[in-house]
């Protein structure tokens, strides 16, 4: 589901690097002593696997800010325990859950034990999983997932699978994996999204208020500038919009910020570059808050794109 922090580490303890000893469940038979204690993140894609996203990563002292995907999530924790906040309340998710996110469902992330947790996620498109549930399942209209967090040891060892194959350079096997997963996980935990129902009149007001946003995502109003813009008053406005986006209007801004800058970052613009562009005062301010939600720094970020460093640990910008 997030400072700055990069530098090669050369393999995760949690998650199988590309050649190593490994379990039956996919992760490595025995952990570095080394890199014990110490936080890392892989955050790629692979060419050959369009509408993926991947993430390997340990995280102890790190916390995710309230956000939300364009499209699913799929972690399977591999050590520790994750704490998820979710709209409906918190959830805690321990070595071998399998932690499931809708399209723009906002939640937070961190350490639900002292020791952190690693864990190893999909950020499947929602193309993607349409034609999985089209193919595999008779679900009808939208599907997603009706459970957030579950004990699936197998799907664990799947989406373990999909990683080790994507990094050892097997798209094909990678590709298969990805799509049982998805399949095992839809036909267990799945069902249709609730259709979207005519709007209410605050919910017609936080869609406007969303779409101004949008529009001035370099110079946005102040919260009554936006209110007086709608005819609403500022804690009229700051009620619907929570209740429609799941966060307050500055929170959904930075959120939206960093989707647009992820995007300048995948087609090689300079981290200074895009954090004017999306309207951020400077690159340490996009730093701080692209770690923070996306996990890795943009730089990291750019470079995993540019097929560069590979892991990261959570020790400052620039590979060690």
């Amino acid at each position: 589901m997030i400072g700055s922090r990069t530098g090669d580490t050369g393999g995760p303890e949690d998650a199988a690097a590309p050649g190593a000893e490994v379990r039956g469940d996919g992760r490595p038979a025995a952990a570095s002593a080394a890199r014990k204690g110490g936080e890392w993140a892989r955050h790629w894609q692979h060419a050959e696997l369009p509408g993926l996203d991947l993430l390997r990563a340990r995280y102890v002292r790190h916390a995710f800010p309230r956000h939300s995907h364009e499209g699913y999530v799929l972690g399977a924790v591999t050590g520790g325990v994750e704490r998820v906040g979710l709209p409906a309340g918190v959830q805690d998710a321990g070595e071998g859950g399998i932690i499931m996110i809708n399209p723009e469902v906002p939640h937070t992330a961190q350490a639900g034990a002292p020791e952190g947790w690693a864990y190893s996620t999909l950020y499947p498109s929602v193309q993607l999983v349409a034609g999985v549930a089209a193919e595999t399942t008779g679900l009808t209209g939208t599907a997603g997932f009706t459970e957030t967090v579950v004990a699936d040891l197998e799907a664990v060892r799947l989406v373990n699978g999909v990683h080790r194959a994507a990094e050892q350079g097997n798209a094909l096997a990678a590709d298969s994996l990805l799509r049982i997963a998805i399949a095992r996980l839809l036909r267990r935990h799945g069902g249709p999204l609730p259709a979207r129902t005519a709007a209410a009149a605050g919910a017609r007001t936080a869609e406007r208020a969303r779409a101004l946003l949008e529009a001035r995502l370099t110079s946005p109003p102040s919260l009554e500038q936006l209110a007086r813009e709608l005819g609403t008053g500022p804690f009229a406005l700051l009620r619907a919009f929570k209740n429609a986006y799941g966060m307050p209007p500055h929170a959904w801004l930075t959120d939206a910020r960093i989707r647009r800058a992820r995007q300048l970052l995948e087609a090689g613009t300079a981290p200074a570059e895009a954090a004017v562009a999306v309207g951020f005062t400077d690159q340490p301010h996009l730093n701080r808050h692209f770690t923070r939600i996306v996990g890795v720094p943009p730089g990291a970020y750019r470079r995993e794109r540019a097929g560069g460093a590979r892991t990261y640990k959570t020790a400052g910008e620039g590979p060690s």
